[in-house]
Formats: C-alpha cells, structure tokens, sequence
C-alpha cells in the first residue's frame, strides 16, 4: 500500500470461519491491516479486533491490507509455534483467486522471479536476479470476460507482494491495484486478490485441515 494512502478500515463484523481452543479461522476484509501500522491513526488491525473478542488471538502470518480472504490465528504459545513452521517449511498451502487486466494466453502456467524490495520506493518490490530470494507462483485460468482474465494462483513461497508483482511481470496487474496497476487497472474499488483457501496440519491433531472463503468478487 502506498505509504501516503488515507486508511479507512471497513466497520464490519468479525467473519470468523472457524474456532476450537487451539486456532481462530477468520475472512479478512480487504481494507483492513492484518497488524498494527507504524503510522499514526493505524492501529485498527484485525489481530486487534480478534483480541478484544479472543484475548488470546496470536498472530501466525499476514495478509496485504488490500487483500481479503483466509487468515489462521492461534490461541497458543504452542500452536502459535507449529503454525509458523507450517508456513516457514512450506507445508502450509494457499490458493487465491484474482482478476487481472488483460486476456492472458494459455490456461495455466509457472512464473519463476527472484523478488526483492525496490528501496527506493517502498512498498514496492521488484524482480531482481542479483538480490532477489526465490519466488514461484503458478497460474491458472478460471474465467475470461473482455479486457480481463480471471485466475486461480498458487503461490509456492511466500514473498511480500510476491502475486501482485509476478502478474506485472506477466503482462497482467492485478485490477485495483494501488500500487503496481495504472490506468484502468488502478479504477476500481478495491484490489481484486483475495485468499480463497487455506490448508495446513491442525496444532492439535497433526490432521490436514482445510478452509475456504468464498470469493466476493
């Protein structure tokens, strides 16, 4: 998100998709901070309103605010540790759905670029073979309308930005995207990503368990 960018969280009840005594299931707005910003007048976060639900809400991984979709939280120091090493060791897996600027050719497809932070103009980040740490995405298409593609992606590491700029670098920024999309790509409500599943080992079990927030877009 631009560093400038005027933060109106959206004032809508907690989605929770699932809870046991070990882990909190929630669907993100988009719109809103998954964490506290650095910046004055950005402590509303979803982490924050989870807590004064759950006083035992503790963070395990995050979302872009522009992003809305399946984010996992535990209720344990111990379950807080498991899951981050199901994200940290790849186990974890993710799926989002899109809609890009464009009509992409071909039906599905695997973008391999290294992506670091472009210092200069942060947020951004940038593909760069000399700096970069490995990133991989795979594609696939879901639906087309004219002018733009609607794509399934399945993001092999998990890098900041990593979809968002992988499409750029395909051809085909995200619609609404207020960072790497111009023109018509920028004009719409919102960024058009959003984290439909989320699949990893229960803290409590080990048992593979999986989640699902329909895309609202």
């Amino acid at each position: 998100m631009r560093p400038e960018f005027d933060y109106n969280p959206p004032d809508v009840p907690l989605d929770i998709l699932y809870q046991d005594e070990l882990i909190i299931v929630v669907n993100k707005p988009a719109g809103l901070l998954s964490v506290p910003g650095k910046l004055e007048g950005r402590q509303d976060c979803l982490v924050s309103r989870l807590q004064a639900a759950h006083w035992d809400t503790l963070l395990v991984h995050r979302l872009d605010c522009d992003t809305s979709g399946v984010m996992i939280f535990a209720r344990t120091k111990k379950a807080q540790g498991f899951l981050g090493q199901e994200f940290e060791q790849r186990r974890a897996k993710k799926t989002y759905v899109a809609r890009v600027a464009g009509e992409i050719i071909g039906e599905e497809g695997h973008i391999d670029l290294p992506l670091c932070a472009d210092w200069p103009n942060r947020p951004r980040q940038m593909v760069s073979h000399e700096h970069g740490r490995p990133a991989q995405t795979d594609w696939h298409v879901i639906g087309r309308a004219p002018g733009e593609t609607r794509v399934r992606l399945f993001p092999k590491t998990g890098r900041s930005h990593q979809l968002r700029v992988h499409m750029l670098e395909l051809g085909h920024p995200i619609l609404g995207d207020p960072i790497y999309a111009s023109g018509k790509a920028a004009d719409y409500p919102r960024l058009m990503l959003h984290a439909e599943t989320l699949g990893l080992h229960h803290p409590g079990s080990g048992q593979w368990v999986d989640f699902t927030a329909p895309c609202p877009f």
